[in-house]
């Protein structure tokens, strides 16, 4: 079938695309610089141009949804409870690479298409765009395992809407904004005082006494024996803390119910400035329960720091002590996933977070399959490259602004004194790595054209290169 399609149509054709259905065959092909989908019989909806027998279609977002409508395996779906992964995929072109790590390694629900609007709006993508890119990369590779699709990092009912009409299965609702991070602190006075102003009825639906009468010196046995005890400073520093921020989950998420019953919910509380304590989460989900909320997974702040692109920087003896708390309580009021957000690189904490959730975790990751795309060109656009690395030098520290990172450029590599071929290994340097990750969006801004262009004249290099990191990610989980 493949000789004859490649002889038909004169081009090559990925032989893991070759889908034969009840009335039509479909195929992903590579002309040039682009590939083009293939169909023999039936292509009623469609839009091509025939060669010969064959129909070949530019992979636009209109033929994305009419092939979706024929193979239903190329439709994201919801996961539930099963281990999973989150694949960002800032240029569109790193969901072969990932199947091949994920069939490799096995036993890992993928999201495959997972952008937030923030990343969005800097990679220049809309949703529907994100869904498209994941599309063609699952039917290339024929991923018929189910897949989902994440709207990360939502924070409006606009943002819900996009990613509900786009068709996306995993919404992450991020209530940071909301967070008052000055609860963590604050004097006892201060607190009571804010305790009483907090929208308790009309958007929280209770009382100031009954909060006090379901928390207040009240224990709480998790189902690892772990007791958790309410006194008056630790109920008004959660609620204080976290109250309005519930407030606003429940606001989207009765919005997106509204929208499609099609769905799953994280909900995202890690990118705020103080940790989750233990009895701050099992407030969060209390509460969220007693609202009709309901999750497949949560992602707290835990301790230690979780930069972009890099390993933990923390304890690793504290943070699995207090991850072991977490998952009681995920146990105990769920059953649901502990999420691992930031989760690029972190290579330390795998086993911890393996260990300690049981399989009950979703591990993020984002920004490392670009660092990874950086890698690649490093090693076959070494030119390119040193364009990229000198725009990180430049825009860091204004780029920089809306991460938690660490990063100085006077620590990180000078390559002008650097051989073309140890360029690679400059994505190994912990500040590099960081300087290149948050410029992300400069460097697509001004050279995302030959950035592309490279990665698309060594696809098979880029693949590689993620198949090999991504199975470092996966494999702890196994």
């Amino acid at each position: 079938m493949i000789e004859h399609l490649e002889r038909i149509t004169g081009l090559k054709v990925f032989p893991r695309s070759v889908t034969e259905a009840e009335t039509a065959t479909y195929f992903l092909a590579q002309e040039d610089r682009h590939k083009l989908l293939g169909i023999i019989g039936e292509s009623k909806g469609f839009e091509g141009e025939r060669r010969g027998e064959a129909l070949l279609c530019p992979l636009t977002s209109a033929n994305a949804a009419a092939l979706r409508q024929q193979l239903l395996w190329l439709r994201p779906q919801t996961l539930g409870l099963a281990k999973s992964a989150g694949c960002g995929d800032r240029l569109g072109l790193a969901t072969p690479g990932h199947i091949r790590a994920l069939r490799r390694v096995g036993g890992i629900a993928p999201i495959l298409a997972q952008q937030s609007m923030r990343e969005n709006a800097r990679t220049g993508r809309s949703p529907q765009e994100v869904i498209d890119d994941a599309t063609w990369g699952v039917f290339q590779e024929s991923w018929r395992e189910p897949w989902g699709a994440d709207a990360d990092h939502l924070k409006s009912t606009e943002d819900i809407d996009a990613c509900v009409a786009a068709g996306y299965t995993f919404f992450t609702i991020d209530p940071g904004d909301y967070v008052d991070n000055t609860a963590h602190t604050a004097p006892l006075a201060t607190l009571r005082d804010d305790f009483a102003a907090l929208p308790w009825a009309e958007e929280l639906e209770t009382t100031v006494a009954d909060v006090q009468a379901a928390y207040l010196d009240q224990t709480f046995i998790m189902d690892d024996g772990l007791a958790l005890t309410f006194t008056e400073e630790t109920l008004l520093r959660a609620a204080g803390k976290y109250a309005r921020a519930i407030a606003h989950v429940v606001r989207l998420y009765r919005h997106l119910i509204a929208q499609t019953d099609d769905f799953e919910l994280e909900i995202s509380v890690d990118e705020t400035e103080t940790p989750t304590s233990s009895l701050e989460h099992y407030f969060v989900s209390s509460e969220l329960k007693r609202l009709g909320v309901e999750w497949v997974s949560l992602a707290p702040r835990y301790i230690g720091r979780f930069e972009k692109g890099v390993d933990y920087i923390g304890d690793l003896d504290a943070l699995e002590v207090d991850l072991a708390q977490h998952a009681a309580i995920a146990r105990t009021l769920g059953p649901y996933k502990l999420s691992l957000h930031s989760g690029s690189d972190k290579f330390s904490i795998y086993p911890i977070f393996a260990r300690q959730t049981a399989g009950m975790v979703h591990l993020k990751t984002a920004g490392t399959s670009y660092l990874e795309a950086v890698r690649t060109i490093a090693s076959v656009k070494p030119a390119l490259f040193r364009d990229i690395y000198r725009l990180a030098f430049e825009l860091y520290e204004q780029d920089r602004a809306t991460y938690h990172v660490s990063a100085e450029p006077s620590r990180a590599p000078q390559i002008e004194n650097l051989g073309d071929e140890e360029l690679p290994a400059v994505l190994d340097q912990f500040d590099a790595r960081e300087m290149l990750h948050v410029t992300f969006g400069s460097a697509l801004s001004q050279l995302g054209d030959p950035i592309k262009e490279a990665l698309v004249a060594h696809e098979e290099a880029y693949c590689q290169v993620l198949e090999t990191h991504f199975v470092r990610h996966l494999e702890p989980f196994t």
